[in-house]
């Protein structure tokens, strides 16, 4: 699949003659480069990256007493911010140094996670010592990517966190069992992250479809004519879903956080 993503699109009739000039990134995804507009690569690819910016900005601003200039800020709300940002960034201009700045936020994303997950009901020296412990670990881990630039690494990373933090989650839905959240409150829950989970998944099947069938869908975009020829763009829509997914998955971590909590201080 990565040998396909990286070697299939990279000679569209205007892939050189665009705002940032030619690619330089290893990936190169089924969006015609540069066939909308002179100034972005993937111009749907790059603005659905919207989606992540709003399910951050979402949690910085809902709830009472919030304003422009009183957000409330959290490690994950900035993580998604942060991921639709270079993502934006890596699409509008196919540059190898923003494919890097993509791929960090999604490491920096799951890190988020982690650490609202493993830090949850644990006592304040422990959860300190889980913060650090992931700093040591992703800091360098990091870093050693940006220098062998192996893609390997990445992949690794993202996905044992993944796995990692639906561990955590199941374990604190148990957690809950001797708290005073009721049991339809967990049911909830349950059901929200699952449901998370199913929209991401679905976001992954599209992503893996827009790799696999470039042709056909082009073919079909080709057909349709503008503007329904964007609804086939179905990187674009991994995009939505997957920030849809992990937005509403971090408000059930959250709220979950905020139980715990208050049973620590009865």
């Amino acid at each position: 699949m990565i040998s396909h993503q990286t070697s299939e699109f990279a000679h569209d009739v205007n892939a050189a003659a665009g705002a940032w000039g030619p690619s330089t990134s290893r990936a190169n995804f089924c969006e015609e480069d540069y066939g909308t507009t002179y100034y972005i690569a993937e111009l749907i690819n790059s603005l659905t990256n919207v989606a992540y910016i709003y399910y951050g900005l979402r949690h910085m601003y809902r709830g009472p007493h919030r304003s422009l200039l009183r957000p409330r800020i959290d490690f994950m709300s900035s993580s998604m911010v942060l991921l639709g940002v270079g993502s934006f960034l890596f699409h509008a201009s196919l540059r190898h140094t923003f494919e890097f700045v993509d791929e960090l936020s999604m490491l920096v994303l799951t890190w988020s996670m982690l650490r609202a997950t493993y830090t949850a009901g644990q006592p304040p020296a422990t959860a300190r010592a889980m913060s650090i412990a992931l700093t040591v670990f992703y800091v360098p881990y990091s870093a050693l990517y940006v220098v062998t630039g192996d893609i390997i690494l990445q992949v690794v990373a993202f996905t044992g966190a993944i796995a990692l933090i639906g561990f955590r989650t199941h374990y604190l839905f148990g957690s809950l069992r001797s708290t005073s959240a009721s049991v339809n409150a967990r049911r909830a829950w349950r059901a929200r992250a699952l449901w998370a989970v199913a929209v991401a998944l679905l976001g992954y099947a599209l992503w893996n479809i827009d790799l696999q069938f470039c042709p056909q869908l082009r073919a079909i975009r080709q057909r349709v004519g503008l503007p329904w020829a964007w609804l086939f763009e179905f990187h674009g829509w991994w995009h939505i879903f997957t920030a849809m997914g992990a937005g509403l998955y971090m408000d059930v971590v959250r709220e979950m956080r905020a139980v715990i909590q208050q049973e620590k201080k009865r």
